[in-house]
């Protein structure tokens, strides 16, 4: 599955592009967000990706799970978010 990062400063609507591209080339992608505003812009992304593939009959669902990451020597807790389709 692959992986996208998201942070505060991306933009929900390239996450979104980046998210629709996956799963229609792997069929599912995984996004991980740090943070308040980085989990908001990747559920944003999640949001317009789903409207992105419903013009394809794809419809997506995601599954919400947490992940220890390591950044900069200190052990942080991410939002993993499994999207797949329907």
């Amino acid at each position: 599955m692959t992986l996208i990062k998201v942070s505060a400063q991306s933009r929900s609507t390239a996450v979104a592009g980046a998210i629709a591209g996956v799963i229609r080339e792997n069929g599912s992608a995984q996004v991980q967000a740090i943070g308040p505003l980085a989990v908001n812009q990747a559920a944003k992304a999640i949001a317009i990706a789903r409207g992105y593939l419903a013009l394809e009959n794809l419809d997506i669902v995601c599954v919400f799970s947490f992940a220890k990451v390591e950044l900069s020597g200190h052990l942080r807790t991410a939002l993993k978010m499994d999207v797949e389709p329907r």
